[in-house]
Order: structure tokens, then sequence, then C-alpha cells
């Protein structure tokens, strides 16, 4: 199956029958990857007591958790082959890891996001260049703003 760059879906909109990777809760992700990346930055600037380290295992669990919920099932189980489960009291190293992994594919995740939007404005620009080159049809709003053809009225 030939990789495809994911889309944004507003909550409620149905999604292309052809894209399989989609994105219905943007603004959520964007949260979850910021307090993920603060949360290891830290992981790697200080020592972390077992129950602190229980409860990074929660945080990890519970933003996998939540992160599926924005996502389409591709990228549900795209997410969930790529993530290490913490299991018991995960050691420092091992939380580090896990955490730089999600963030390394919530980046990667946005950055595919954006190639997508960039693809669809340049798509969009290229079919108004090209309305342009054939000439606006009379009555267009861009001749009615000011370069007026003479009509049958004065």
């Amino acid at each position: 199956m030939p990789e495809r760059d994911p889309e944004i879906v507003a909550p409620g909109q149905g999604r292309r029958r052809e894209s399989v990777e989609f994105v219905s809760q943007p603004a959520k992700l964007l949260r979850i990857a910021s307090m993920i990346r603060e949360v290891l930055q830290d992981v790697r600037q200080s020592s972390v007591d077992e129950p602190g380290r229980k409860r990074l295992r929660e945080i990890y669990d519970r933003a996998v958790g939540e992160l599926k919920e924005g996502l389409s099932e591709d990228l549900q189980h795209e997410l969930g082959t790529l993530t290490i489960p913490l299991e018991g009291t995960p050691s420092e190293s091992e939380i580090r890891i896990a955490q730089a992994q999600l963030v390394g594919w919530l980046e990667g995740l946005f950055q595919g996001i954006q190639a997508a939007l960039w693809a669809q404005h340049m798509q969009a620009r290229a079919q108004f260049d090209e309305m342009r080159r054939r000439g606006l049809p009379p009555g267009s709003p861009e001749q009615q703003s000011g370069d007026r053809e003479p009509g049958q009225y004065l």
C-alpha cells in the first residue's frame, strides 16, 4: 500500500474514502506532544525515584491512550506497533527511550500533516493560476472589484 500523508478531519466531518490516515483532533495531539516533550526534558535533567518512575509510566500510558482517540485506525495501529509498553517500575533509561520514541513519532506525524497541507495549498494555487491563465469569466468577483469590461449599462 502506498504511504500517504495524514490529513486533518474536523470532528463530525467525513473523510475521503481514498485516504486511510487521518487526525480528527490535531489540537489535542499537539497538547499531548508538548506535555510528553516537557516530561522527557525533566527526566533527562534529574534523577527520578521509584514512585516517580511509576507515575511517569502512568503518564506515558495515559498519553498513548489519549493520542489513539484522535487517530484513524491505521495510525492507531502504527502507534501501537512502535510504542514500547512500560510495565512494572521502568528504569529511567526505559522511560527516556519510550518518551523519545513517542515524541519522534509525533513529530513525524506533524511533518506529514504539514506536507499534506502544503501539497493542498500548492494544488489550490495551481488551480487558481490555471483559472487566471484561462481568463476569468465576466462578472467574477475579481473583475467586479475594479477592471470592469464595458457592459450594457454604463
